[in-house]
């Protein structure tokens, strides 16, 4: 049996960790999250997450595929085959990772369980949807316990998503400094005053912030109790502060790019025909294809229509809005817009630079477009 190789951006959490072994993507389960493993099936909150889409599908292995001896279960996920970061994401894909986030607690709180990390990098995009990646953030909800997710929450996802609605797109880059989300009290200085006639914002964002400031090296106190009811009304008002946030694809450079062109009729048709007949003299079949400069992703959906899994880059944050607004209304399985600048593309980040991959990184794939 192969080594396991261990993955650079799972050593955080010391109920488990992901690895690859003979080629295989593995979870590998240590002893205190077990308990909360079991209760995920015996619950029903597995089988009702993963039914809608929000949770990826895992089968249990022997443990002899286990990365060390004192893994309790291991674990094979549905494969994710194109891995994005929130920084690459346009604010549609921000703002239904956010909401698939809310879903997933109030389930779990239905079935007495909780999400203890509430990370925009445990969502990723599975065909064209959101879905969770990280199995062990859910955990037995204990009776009287705040949500201890809910700052995460609002700097991974409502902070960004407030910067990029009320100021500029360009501010969703910070998450590629700040790992652990946008500080609050950052993003309160950034936000213009406006927004604090928001409830949402003024609770979440300025007010939080401000608390979060005064308690910065502070010593730690215990939280006072909270219902489950208050939980879910917490839930609630997160869900109207997120669906409040707005952001429209206009202005952009290459948003347009299609009906403002020189391109004639004939001209489009016979470019797509190229395509496709290039595509199709490939052998074998790819399996991958990234679409560098994709627009609103025209061409790329040559690719993703023949089942083969696309990427469509651009520099634009409209162009990729459109596209994904495209992917979501007709339910488009094989494409993920993402927004990217060859100039200055995704580094590795964060611990030895391996917990997030680099664009390069992330590479090989089968065919390129450009």
């Amino acid at each position: 049996m192969p080594e396991p190789v261990r993955l650079g951006s799972s050593f955080r959490d010391p109920s488990g960790f992901v690895y690859v072994r003979a080629g295989e993507l593995l979870r590998q389960v240590n002893e205190p999250a077990l308990a909360d493993l079991d209760a995920l099936h015996d619950s029903g909150l597995y089988a009702e997450l993963v039914e809608s889409e929000l949770l990826v599908p895992h089968e249990r292995l022997d443990l002899s595929m286990a990365a060390s001896s004192d893994a309790s279960a291991v674990l094979r996920p549905t494969r994710v085959s194109s891995i994005s970061y929130p920084y690459e994401w346009c604010f549609s894909q921000l703002q239904d990772a956010a909401l698939a986030t809310l879903d997933i607690q109030r389930k779990a709180l239905a079935r007495g369980m909780s999400l203890k990390d509430a990370s925009a990098f445990n969502i990723q995009f599975l065909q064209g949807r959101p879905v969770l990646i990280d199995t062990l953030s859910l955990e037995l909800y204990k009776e009287g316990e705040p949500w201890v997710a809910y700052r995460q929450f609002c700097r991974h996802f409502l902070a960004p998503l407030a910067l990029i609605s009320a100021c500029d797109t360009r501010l969703s880059l910070l998450a590629r400094s700040s790992l652990d989300g946008i500080p609050l009290e950052l993003a309160s200085k950034l936000l213009p005053w406006r927004t604090r006639l928001n409830f949402g914002l003024l609770a979440h964002v300025h007010a939080h912030g401000k608390v979060e400031s005064q308690r910065a090296g502070a010593a730690v106190k215990a939280a006072p109790k909270i219902s489950k009811t208050a939980i879910l009304g917490l839930i609630d008002s997160l869900e109207r502060a997120v669906r409040a946030q707005k952001w429209e694809p206009t202005g952009g450079l290459w948003a347009d790019y299609y009906t403002d062109n020189n391109y004639s009729g004939p001209a489009m048709v016979e470019k797509q025909r190229l395509v496709a007949s290039m595509l199709d003299d490939i052998a074998p079949k790819p399996q991958k294809v990234w679409d560098f400069g994709a627009n609103t992703g025209e061409f790329a959906r040559i690719a993703s229509r023949q089942g083969i899994d696309t990427v469509a880059w651009d520099l634009d944050p409209a162009a990729v809005e459109v596209a994904y607004r495209e992917v979501r209304k007709n339910r488009e399985l094989n494409l993920l817009p993402l927004v990217q600048d060859l100039m200055n593309p995704s580094p590795g980040v964060g611990w030895a630079e391996r917990e997030r991959d680099s664009l390069l990184s992330r590479g090989p794939v089968d065919v390129v477009f450009a």
